[in-house]
């Protein structure tokens, strides 16, 4: 009987190792799997002798890409990336779906959404020498807290402009999503009793109400001719401090430092997840080859993977299937990704091992 066993197995192994192979073959070497998806690009235009549906479609896929631009990269790079032109523009795009279109009073219209190729977004902003973000909503509390340096008195909440006027141009391609604290009587009053050392106060009396991580204190200094700004930004597990000064400010110039310091708050988190592709990291994953189930398990997981820019099958024996994984980032940045996802690796050898 145990011969008998010992001969199964043995006959098993040709079949692993056949269909093992058949894998490497059939399956197309991974490269940034998921698209860049700018979704409900919409576009209107005027129906006359000249009007040609194309040009409706070109002039969304031009909004597609800036959106794009403004989701991935940091503002001071903006202006190096807008004058593309449409034929390159074109060349990044995998595909694109009408949601919608519709002629009303002469005017046409069109709602589209665009997927750009992310392994040519890539290559395009590396030879730039800019350095793409991963696209990551976060959601975060927001207190802005006014300080009348001349009156010595804290301006909060509804009698605060920047409060009042926070949320009103809310930008679709911001990655930070703002929760303002309510109007409560309680915080106003520890608030105002620290109101000399409030550089030093930590809020987390306040913050603590709102069961989120991650917030960012905005103290707002105003005397008769300037606004300085002190912001404490906690976007991960540090907390960033940040001095910007508004000269010859008025009550009319509120919007204008809001958007300002919006895409300050976006390039601190842009920066927390910045992907850097001139760093190509080799690794090897070995993967019970019995184990179908987590093979395939794994292989979806990584393809969700921003950092990873390509993966495949390189090998394989009677015990393992090997993956060569390119990762754009350190060891311990792939480690910490894949707990996030629930997988442990053993990473004592230079082949490491799903476990």
């Amino acid at each position: 009987m145990k011969s008998k066993i010992i001969l199964f197995k043995l006959s098993l192994y040709p079949i692993i190792f056949i269909l093992a192979l058949l894998k490497i073959f059939f399956s197309t070497t991974f490269s940034y799997a998921e698209s860049f998806d700018i979704k409900n690009v919409e576009i209107s235009k005027q129906f006359n002798m000249n009007f040609q549906r194309t040009d409706a479609l070109d002039e969304g896929f031009k909004i597609a890409y800036n959106d794009l631009i403004l989701n991935i990269t940091k503002s001071k790079d903006h202006f190096k990336l807008k004058d593309l032109s449409l034929i390159d523009i074109k060349t990044m795009i995998d595909n694109f779906s009408i949601k919608e279109e519709k002629f009303i009073d002469n005017i046409y219209y069109v709602n589209l959404d665009v997927s750009f190729n992310k392994k040519k977004i890539f290559s395009f902003l590396e030879k730039k020498n800019i350095f793409p973000s991963q696209p990551k909503k976060k959601k975060i509390l927001f207190i802005p807290v006014v300080i009348d340096e001349e009156k010595k008195n804290i301006i909060l909440f509804s009698e605060n402009k920047f409060y009042q006027n926070w949320l009103v141009n809310n930008d679709n391609q911001n990655q930070l999503i703002y929760l303002l604290p309510t109007d409560d009587l309680d915080d106003i009053q520890i608030i105002k009793s620290k109101y000399e050392y409030l550089e030093d106060y930590d809020f987390k009396e306040i913050v603590n109400k709102y069961f989120l991580d991650d917030y960012i204190i905005s103290l707002i200094y105003k005397n008769s001719s300037d606004l300085r700004v002190l912001s404490k930004i906690k976007l991960s597990d540090k907390i960033v401090l940040d001095n910007k000064v508004f000269r010859n400010f008025t009550d009319k110039d509120v919007f204008n430092v809001i958007e300002e310091l919006k895409l300050l708050y976006e390039d601190h988190w842009k920066r927390e997840n910045q992907i850097n592709t001139s760093i190509k990291l080799p690794l090897t994953i070995a993967i019970d080859i019995l184990n179908e189930k987590k093979i395939e398990d794994f292989e979806q997981t990584i393809k969700k993977f921003n950092l990873v820019s390509s993966f495949h099958v390189s090998k394989l024996d009677k015990i393992n299937i090997y993956y060569k994984v390119i990762f754009n980032g350190t060891p311990q940045a792939f480690i910490v990704e894949m707990k996030r996802s629930g997988y442990d690796l053993d990473i004592k050898n230079k082949i490491w091992v799903l476990k």
